[in-house]
């Protein structure tokens, strides 16, 4: 949610925010920061309109980017503490993209994932799961859990992963990102994520970088994000840690599967292009490598296999037209 729709939003409500202000509370760096900011953004977030807004302007953004399918997550955990209807604001959400899709004339694909919030506690995400599994027939793919991943163990949310795995729902975790290595060994062995999101932390722990390796368990590295919610300056022990310093360089080299991502893209301030282009000019990935983890995104996506096969098709085809491979 960008700064101008924030105050779109709350004007509906009848508050008038100022843009100025709102725009200064977006700069945060640390991970409490982002909560409370998160929190505050999406309290404008209460009715399904409000989510179509969202949705058909994070879809014609991305549409922008040239982006033909996206895997986007929703915090349907915070949509029940604030007791909302999830069926009703799933389906304005998907009518939203299908408004942003059909204007951008091109056929934007999106798949769900529903997100549990950790510090909620185990009965909450079991109920989101439950959810995932009573929509997968509208495009939910997976059951995930965000949050705080340091305020409960993993093992309290074991029967909510194993109910999402006997629904055959795809399942990640948010580990590794503020926590250490060892939450990211406990979201694969405990939980059975299948993705991680961050787990910057790894870089720390060799069996855990060999765990990640031998079961090919992507990780979705956000480096903008890392930056802005201080994980990268705690996982490196400096004061104010640079992208530069971002060990998704280090990842790849020992062979680490990765992903590109951008977590909340509005609130980072990280457009997917923009964390491509920082990735070469700053992170130090050369172009080949560049391209190699934008299709990577296609060969770890929740995806049927021929599914991906076509879209890595069309993927390296328009490659090749520009002359990157």
């Amino acid at each position: 949610m960008t700064p101008a729709l924030l105050v779109e939003l709350a004007a509906r409500h009848g508050e008038k925010l100022e843009l100025r202000t709102v725009e200064e509370r977006y700069k945060t760096r640390t991970f409490a920061e982002f909560l409370e900011l998160f929190k505050w953004a999406t309290s404008y977030l209460r009715e399904p309109e409000d989510y179509a807004r969202l949705a058909e302007a994070t879809a014609t953004r991305i549409s922008e980017e040239n982006c033909i399918y996206a895997e986007m997550t929703l915090s349907v955990g915070v949509m029940l503490l604030r007791k909302q209807n999830v069926e009703r604001n799933f389906t304005a959400i998907r009518e939203g993209v299908a408004r942003a899709s059909h204007a951008a004339g091109r056929g934007l694909r999106v798949q769900w994932i529903f997100d549990a919030v950790r510090q909620f506690g185990a009965e909450k995400a079991m109920d989101v799961a439950r959810l995932a599994a009573e929509m997968k027939s509208e495009g939910v793919v997976a059951f995930g859990m965000g949050g705080d991943e340091e305020s409960l163990p993993a093992a309290d949310f074991r029967r909510a992963y194993e109910y999402a795995a006997g629904k055959a729902l795809h399942r990640l975790a948010h580990a590794g990102e503020m926590g250490g290595p060892q939450a990211v060994r406990d979201a694969i062995e405990i939980l059975g994520a299948e993705r991680i999101g961050h787990g910057i932390a790894s870089i720390r722990d060799e069996k855990v970088i060999e765990l990640l390796i031998d079961r090919e368990i992507p990780l979705e590295i956000c480096p903008q994000s890392n930056v802005r919610t201080g994980a990268l300056s705690k996982l490196l022990g400096a004061r104010n840690a640079r992208i530069e310093e971002h060990p998704l360089r280090d990842f790849i080299a020992r062979g680490v599967p990765v992903t590109l991502s951008t977590d909340d893209p509005a609130m980072f301030r990280a457009s997917l292009n923009e964390s491509y282009r920082l990735a070469q000019e700053q992170m130090g990935l050369s172009a080949v490598q560049v391209v190699d983890l934008a299709e990577a995104s296609f060969r770890y996506a929740f995806l049927r296999d021929d599914d991906k096969r076509k879209m890595i098709a069309t993927f390296r085809s328009q490659a090749a037209r520009l002359g990157l491979l």
